[in-house]
């Protein structure tokens, strides 16, 4: 390979480099990206496109264009960015190349030239297996499912999307070759920002504890206004809530000093809030268990320690690193077939025996039984006395899917659904018609040797460079984990509410005490729970490791299927629930398939605390 940039000799003289986020996925507000631009200092504009789901519209894009495939978004933004981003020497760094990197880059290059300006383009490719499967398979890579431990031969289905999880130093060397504009695939999302942070302070590939602080930061941020007061579910009204203040949030920026320790702020007058609320909940975001494993660095994410400096403020420090796996995460998207769905809305009471002749007709004018799967869903239930209309509604989903579209498609299913509009139950109506089928994709997590990853840069003047696997060139960290040995402020032994002589006792919904977030990790549900008030976390610790209080929270799932994992240093536990997505968001058929909701359903669910504990839970810690 051409090419021999060296990041490590890449020095600047700044104390910290501010990197701010844009995007969280691909659909994120459009007009973030140039309001940090313009609001404010900043070094790096990063923005986050790709999710599981992302991969499967981005194929979809490519089978109709094979010049597609990337998140065309970013090219809008593009349009308002790059001149502003020159000018005042921003550097972009985006994994809005999905599928196709090398697409986008082009398709910027064509667009600079319209707008009459030069930057420095430069791409990182290497993360697409698909075309590597075959070989892949001959030499012994099974490509096994995490959860299930079948190999992706015996899945039953072809993969569309295979993509590993590349690091930050590929972007490093684009940097360092001068690049203004950095365009990825699929890289781990805090790469995003571990990339700029290592190149700008010229860290070496073995400083674990910076790496991991940057990747902890770079993890806070990924999400967009998660870190800045989006989505989030705390006992207290929020700045979001307050009329007086702007009805959006702004976006986050870290600041990144040269230890790996950060500041996660926004810039002045935009909305929302940095608080050690908001910054514990992103932090606790999809995360699994203490030890954060990536290409570059496995975080300890239990030794992270959050601090509020100041309005907008929250300081992070104390993250430790350790070597990195020895293999690379790859996410799969098989092909799932073809899918479509009706939903009925059933008005007012009976609602079995509307429900039963809904079922009885839809079976008389589709062949349900040769349709490879049906599923029936109610998603919302009418109040036995209820006081609005929409209190008397209950809604019903049907989905089905099949590998032959034929069976599921507008002439097959949706006329048939639609034809049972004047003869069914009384009030019959559907939410909206039903349409053509749906690819359905499902979610395939596995892992594959680090060594057979071909990560390469292709840099502003055409070279490319080689950028080998951290696992290749440093001592592997997941040859047997050592155990975890971050002094734990949590009793082995918590005490249940009640118990501390306070007998005077009420019940209320958990998130009266309890603050949370939730989202998918696959076919996974992860539910991160914190307390503001430390006195409570034992108690916190005791209700959700107790089987049975646990079961009472999640009555849904099965108690075995969820792992508890604590962070005392954050006043706070994360629950794994295993297997609660089915296949992941492109094939699950669950109301909220990628579980964001789960952290409020669980924080309404009712427990009994000391009544006395209640007197300041409405009041945000800074306020008590």
């Amino acid at each position: 390979m051409a090419g021999t940039t060296n990041p490590a000799d890449v020095q600047r003289d700044a104390e910290v480099v501010r990197i701010a986020n844009g995007s969280g996925f691909y659909g994120d507000r459009h007009d973030a990206m140039l309001e940090l631009v313009e609001g404010g200092p900043i070094d790096v504009l990063t923005g986050d496109y790709l999710a599981e789901l992302t991969m499967l519209i981005l194929w979809r894009a490519r089978q109709r264009d094979t010049d597609r495939g990337y998140a065309r978004s970013f090219l809008r933004q593009a349009r308002e960015l790059l001149r502003p981003c020159l000018d005042r020497g921003v550097r972009i760094v985006v994994n809005a190349g999905g599928l196709h990197p090398a697409g986008l880059a082009r398709a910027l290059h064509e667009l600079a030239s319209e707008l009459g300006c030069s930057p420095a383009i430069a791409h990182v490719t290497g993360d697409d297996l698909v075309p590597r499967l075959e070989p892949l398979a001959a030499a012994g890579h099974e490509l096994a499912h995490l959860r299930t431990g079948r190999p992706l031969a015996a899945a039953g289905a072809p993969a569309i999307t295979a993509n590993a999880y590349l690091g930050a130093f590929g972007i490093v060397h684009a940097l360092a070759a001068g690049a203004d504009v950095v365009v990825t695939g699929r890289v781990t999302d805090a790469s995003l920002t571990v990339g700029p942070a290592a190149w700008f302070h010229g860290w070496g590939r073995d400083e674990f504890d910076r790496l991991a602080g940057a990747t902890a930061a770079g993890h806070v941020i990924e999400c967009g206004a998660q870190a800045t007061g989006g989505n989030l579910g705390v006992p207290w009204p929020t700045a979001l809530e307050d009329p007086a203040r702007p009805a959006l949030p702004g976006y986050p920026i870290a600041e990144i000093a040269a230890d790996g320790t950060a500041v996660i702020t926004k810039h002045p007058g935009t909305g929302g809030e940095v608080s050690v609320a908001s910054v514990t909940a992103q932090l606790l975001y999809e995360i699994e268990g203490p030890r954060y494993l990536g290409p570059d660095v496995i975080t300890r994410v239990d030794t992270v320690r959050l601090e509020q400096q100041g309005p907008d403020r929250v300081r992070l420090h104390g993250a430790r690193g350790e070597p990195p796996p020895r293999h690379a995460k790859v996410a799969a998207t098989l092909f799932g077939g073809w899918r479509n769905q009706a939903t009925f809305v059933l008005s007012g009471g009976e609602v079995a025996r509307k429900r039963a002749l809904l079922e009885r007709q839809v079976a008389a004018v589709i062949d349900l039984d040769a349709i490879a799967e049906v599923h029936w869903q109610v998603e919302r239930t009418a109040h036995p006395a209820p006081a609005t209309n929409e209190d008397a509604t209950t809604l019903v989903t049907l989905s089905v899917t099949d590998p032959d579209p034929a069976r599921v498609d507008r002439r097959t299913f949706a006329d048939g659904i639609v034809g049972l509009a004047l003869a069914s139950y009384a009030g019959c109506t559907l939410t909206a018609p039903p349409a053509d089928a749906t690819p359905v994709g499902r979610y395939w997590p596995c892992l594959i040797d680090a060594e057979v990853l071909h990560e390469l840069v292709t840099l502003p003047d055409g070279r490319t460079v080689q950028v080998a696997p951290a696992a290749t060139v440093l001592p592997a960290g997941d040859a047997a984990l050592a155990p975890l040995d971050t002094p734990s402020s949590a009793p082995d032994d918590p005490a249940p509410a009640g118990t501390d002589g306070d007998h005077d006792r009420v019940e209320v919904p958990l998130g009266r005490l309890v603050a949370g977030r939730s989202g998918d990790k696959g076919g996974d549900a992860n539910i991160g729970l914190f307390v503001a008030d430390p006195a409570h976390y034992a108690w916190l610790c005791g209700l959700v490791e107790d089987p049975a209080s646990r079961a009472r929270l999640l009555p849904d799932l099965p108690a075995s299927d969820v792992e508890v994992h604590r962070f005392p240093a954050l006043n706070a536990v994360n629950l794994v629930c295993r297997g609660l997505l089915g296949d992941g968001v492109a094939g699950s058929t669950r109301p909220d398939p990628q579980g964001k909701g789960l952290a409020e359903y669980v924080r309404a669910r009712p427990v009994e605390v000391p009544t006395a504990w209640l007197a300041a839970s409405d009041q945000p810690p800074a306020a008590r």
